[in-house]
């Protein structure tokens, strides 16, 4: 087997494992969220932070959510990170958008986050300063162990398959859910244009 086959056979066995029910649980929430006029921030660093711009992009427009990424803005983002420590980052930037328990903080990561052995520690800040003011917290992650894991209102743990191909399945599977849930009947106001087209 070469290596193209095996990544999409362990892709395969990660669709077959996904927890449909969960997906479902978040799908709910959001609809709560957008029927409350509520916010969606999506947090995400390193890849999934790119996937957090998509996101929004979808969200916004497929789903009329309104919602925001801080890694969109490159400027703020790096004076944050200079003048507030990068643990910090996100909590700061939630501040000032007035974070209230009528939003959703939503993690792309793949471990979610984990103080202890300091890694995304900016995405633990931000989920506990989250459930502070009460609102609720979203993750699609690929690690069980992580922060948001453990605290979320609603997740997603992308299966381990291969311990050697955990990030690119986690960061792949986290766009799979997201366009399922703005394809999702409870959250799609409107259609894509190239469905559209197609009637």
């Amino acid at each position: 087997m070469n290596y193209a086959q095996q990544h999409l056979r362990e892709t395969g066995a990660v669709l077959e494992m996904l927890d449909a029910a969960a997906i479902e649980k978040i799908a709910e929430l959001l609809a709560q969220i957008k029927a409350g006029a509520g916010r969606i921030f999506f947090l995400g660093v390193g890849g999934s932070a790119g996937n957090c711009s998509h996101a929004v992009n979808d969200f916004r427009k497929l789903a009329g959510i309104e919602c925001y990424a801080p890694t969109d803005n490159v400027s703020e983002l790096t004076a944050r990170i200079n003048d507030d420590g990068w643990e910090n980052t996100f909590v700061e930037w939630l501040k000032v958008s007035r974070l209230s328990h009528w939003d959703a903080v939503f993690i792309f990561s793949v471990g979610g986050g984990d103080a202890d052995r300091n890694i995304s520690v900016n995405l633990v800040a931000a989920v506990k300063y989250a459930k502070t003011v009460g609102a609720k917290v979203i993750g699609i992650v690929g690690r069980d162990g992580g922060y948001t894991a453990r605290v979320a209102d609603a997740f997603v743990i992308i299966p381990t398959v291969n311990p050697e191909t955990v990030t690119p399945h986690s960061e792949a599977f986290q766009a799979v859910i997201w366009h399922l849930l703005v394809s999702h009947p409870r959250l799609k106001p409107n259609e894509a244009r190239w469905e559209s087209l197609g009637k």
